[in-house]
């Protein structure tokens, strides 16, 4: 039997769109990511998501920002000897039953309607623990250093830092780069002209939800924060270019300094006091 669930928040409704994407590639014959637990989950949940099925930018941009940070988890637990993955407003996301092998801790953290709601839906296992708290406490971060003393920290911020003010993304990568020196920090952005304008993800714009903040430079958060080093900002049409159709493919994504202005992914090491 199908489960329906009423969200108190709009934000938190926004998780049924990367999940539903990532199902929905899962099945494709050639899939950018195989993802059988989105599949699952998305079966199990009572919701219209046909609302999102004409966001033909949002389907792909999805699944290839699940497999951009994939890569980077997968990296970052190959060369170091204690991981410990931290997914920050982590959703309905999957990837430890996607890449979890374990060698690295993957803590998944959300607020607490959304880690009740995960709790029901993937319950927790040893090697991936829930927190429920917001990106803007610091509680949980002191609480993660305390566990794991020697670990090495990556952090994931999926499809997440554009619901905030600008002020307060820079107050949480403050809070992170001062606590867990050696470790990195990846998430992704829309650009300065989708927050300027107004301008929303074709998956959004039936949406009530609002982008609060855009960066299209990824060198600016090297000066609001120098502890931080930037590893890659990327354009996700850069990436399995036949799959976005030939304009945006093979001509814009061909321009990156015009493909950021829209949105990008961005990693940064996080350095050493």
């Amino acid at each position: 039997m199908k489960q329906k669930h009423e969200f108190k928040s709009i934000v938190a409704e926004t998780l049924l769109i990367p999940l539903y994407m990532r199902a929905k590639e899962s099945r494709r014959a050639h899939p950018i990511l195989n993802d059988k637990a989105a599949e699952r989950l998305a079966d199990s949940l009572e919701y219209d998501y046909s609302q999102f099925d004409g966001a033909r930018l949002s389907e792909v941009g999805c699944v290839v920002r699940g497999w951009y940070f994939d890569r980077a988890v997968r990296r970052f637990i190959d060369t170091h000897p204690r991981p410990v993955v931290v997914n920050v407003g982590c959703g309905l996301d999957t990837r430890y039953q996607r890449i979890g092998n374990g060698k690295a801790v993957f803590y998944d953290m959300d607020l607490p309607e959304v880690i009740a709601l995960r709790r029901e839906l993937i319950p927790e296992q040893p090697g991936n623990p829930y927190i429920a708290a917001s990106l803007l406490e610091t509680e949980w971060m002191d609480g993660l250093r305390c566990k794991h003393p020697d670990g090495a920290f990556i952090f994931i911020v999926e499809g997440v830092l554009m619901y905030f003010y600008e002020k307060q993304v820079r107050s949480f990568l403050h809070h992170v780069a001062s606590r867990f020196g050696g470790g990195e920090i990846w998430f992704d952005v829309c650009g300065t002209m989708m927050s300027r304008h107004g301008v929303k993800p074709d998956s959004l714009r039936k949406h009530e939800a609002q982008i609060r903040s855009g960066l299209s430079n990824g060198h600016l958060v090297e000066q609001w924060e120098p502890a931080l080093h930037l590893l890659d900002q990327a354009n996700y049409m850069k990436f399995f270019r036949p799959r976005w159709g030939f304009f945006f493919g093979q001509i814009l994504g061909r321009i990156p300094w015009l493909c950021y202005k829209f949105s990008s992914l961005l990693g940064y090491k996080i350095l050493s006091k």
